[in-house]
């Protein structure tokens, strides 16, 4: 038996060669990564502010 090590054309030999072993705590960790990594983005985008449509906030007197 002989060892194919050229690279998968096809989706679904991508997707066997990602899921052996070696290969897929690779893709296991480089998923994980993205997954932080778009969400520290997100976290660190300022919020819309709201439409200033109505009278300033009161401040409580002294």
């Amino acid at each position: 038996m002989t060892e194919d090590n050229r690279p998968p054309r096809t989706f679904k030999g991508l997707l066997r060669w990602a899921t052996t072993p070696p290969q897929a705590w690779v893709v296991y960790l480089l998923a994980v990564m993205l997954v932080w990594l778009l969400s520290f983005y997100a976290g660190t985008l300022k919020p819309k502010k709201t439409p200033e449509g109505g009278p300033p906030p009161v401040a409580a007197p002294r």
